[in-house]
């Protein structure tokens, strides 16, 4: 059967083929690679908000605790975010700046909720409790980084699912040995004492199987997904 292709048409299509496989993996390389940088995340990108806040003055400087502006991250699934109500108590005293505050005066007479904008939301279909975690020892500074630090709060870590996955396969690293330590910004390890938090050891007593591979608790798809 005579050739229907010359023998440089047929190198040009394996070349064509071998250039577009090549393409195809760099391609996936460099969306598995974005996938996981943290600019894809927003890490380090500030968001904007209705008033120019800076923990660092706030929870830095004047030394603030977390928990006087997001008063139920010790109890519920959202730490919650200071009102009104809470920013006014001190600064219709102190600083009180009219062009600054019109949001948080606006938000008062409204009866509304001030409009921040969140820098670590996560996804509809993720659960996550502050309150468990703090009660495990985990501190604000993993997930959050330095925010006492922060002129403009950030997101210091990306928030991922690999990311979360890492320290729950592997937590007792990351906690503190109560939950009140969760909140200390000066806190050390003890040179040599081995990690520990309330609950760890019941945690590592449950057990469950999965198509008969057993599955650590913590890495269970229901923990974090409704």
């Amino acid at each position: 059967m005579p050739q229907v292709f010359s023998r440089r048409a047929d190198a040009r299509l394996h070349l064509a083929l071998w250039v577009g496989a090549g393409a195809a993996l760099l391609a996936a390389g460099a969306a598995f690679v974005a996938a996981r940088a943290g600019s894809t995340w927003a890490v380090g990108r500030p968001a904007a908000q209705p008033i120019p806040y800076s923990h660092a003055i706030h929870a830095g400087q004047l030394g603030l605790d977390c928990r006087y502006c997001h008063a139920s991250v010790e109890s519920a699934a959202s730490a919650g975010m200071p009102t009104a109500e809470t920013c006014l108590g001190c600064h219709a005293r102190v600083w009180s700046v009219d062009a600054q505050f019109a949001p948080l005066r606006t938000a008062l007479a409204l009866g509304a909720p001030v409009e921040w904008s969140s820098v670590h939301r996560l996804p509809e279909h993720v659960r996550f409790h502050h309150g468990a975690h703090t009660q495990a020892g985990v501190a604000c500074e993993t997930c959050h980084g330095r925010v006492w630090e922060m002129p403009r709060t950030v997101k210091a870590e990306p928030l991922h699912m690999g990311w979360c996955l890492d320290c729950h396969r592997d937590p007792a690293p990351r906690l503190r040995p109560s939950a009140e330590a969760a909140f200390d910004r000066d806190w050390r390890p003890v040179p040599g004492a081995p990690p520990s938090a309330p609950g760890a050891g019941t945690l590592a007593a449950l057990r469950y199987e999965h198509l008969g591979v057993e599955v650590p608790p913590l890495t269970r798809c229901s923990i974090c997904h409704k």
